[in-house]
């Protein structure tokens, strides 16, 4: 008796075609692992939260600057002192016969320090001298002293000096004498400390230049100033 081959695949009916299907395409994501190892990160953070703490802490002492600025300029209200040529003596005006010029001059400056609580201290090294059409006839400097708030103070300034004074020079100071209008002027470098209570601040170079013209210079006779112009500055 012949026995019948077996199938080598199954026969499926109508009802199990919905039951068997295929498995859903997976999509297999690629992982990526760090390359960094130990602690790199952690320095890049330590390093940019110092950058911002030092941004921070300048930008503080800025504003604290500027804030302690503001105080101290309204408590003090700090003003510029004042200067001017109150008085202009001759001791001596002598012309030699080699056309040089011997001089002695007693020039009073006035200082005026409105300041309230601010002192001046004017230091060593100053320099003042009286020149006619820019020839220097004598020089002298200010005393060392110092000057409190809320004061004024007549600076007696004595001032020597023997300068060559030629012809043309000579000549045009007769014509200034004869018409009564001598134009001269004052030049004054001193070095000034601004002191605020116990403080005293870094040392500034004053300059005043003061353009007089007086009626004579004749010894031993009162000088009249007949106008003065000032022009001031300062460097440290």
């Amino acid at each position: 008796m012949d026995t019948a081959p077996k199938p080598k695949y199954v026969m499926l009916s109508d009802n199990h075609q919905g039951s068997l299907r295929p498995p859903p395409y997976r999509r297999h994501v690629p992982r990526y692992h760090s390359k960094t190892h130990g602690g790199g990160g952690g320095c890049a953070g330590c390093c940019l939260k110092c950058i911002c703490c030092c941004y921070c802490f300048l930008l503080f002492l800025i504003f604290s600057l500027f804030g302690l600025a503001y105080v101290l300029f309204s408590y003090y209200n700090p003003q510029i002192p004042s200067y001017k040529v109150s008085s202009f003596n001759v001791r001596v005006f002598d012309v030699k016969p080699d056309f040089s010029l011997y001089t002695e001059f007693i020039v009073i400056v006035t200082a005026d320090n409105p300041n309230q609580n601010i002192d001046f201290v004017y230091g060593k090294d100053s320099y003042v001298s009286v020149l006619y059409n820019q020839s220097v006839l004598c020089t002298g400097d200010i005393p060392n002293f110092r000057q409190p708030s809320k004061n004024v103070t007549d600076i007696s300034i004595s001032l020597t000096g023997k300068s060559e004074f030629g012809s043309g020079l000579q000549e045009a100071l007769m014509q200034n004498r004869h018409s009564g209008r001598i134009p001269l002027l004052v030049v004054v470098k001193v070095p000034v400390t601004i002191v605020i209570g116990r403080l005293s601040l870094k040392k500034v170079n004053v300059f005043v230049n003061c353009s007089l013209i007086v009626d004579n210079l004749s010894p031993d006779k009162k000088v009249g100033i007949l106008s003065n112009n000032y022009t001031y500055g300062a460097a440290l």
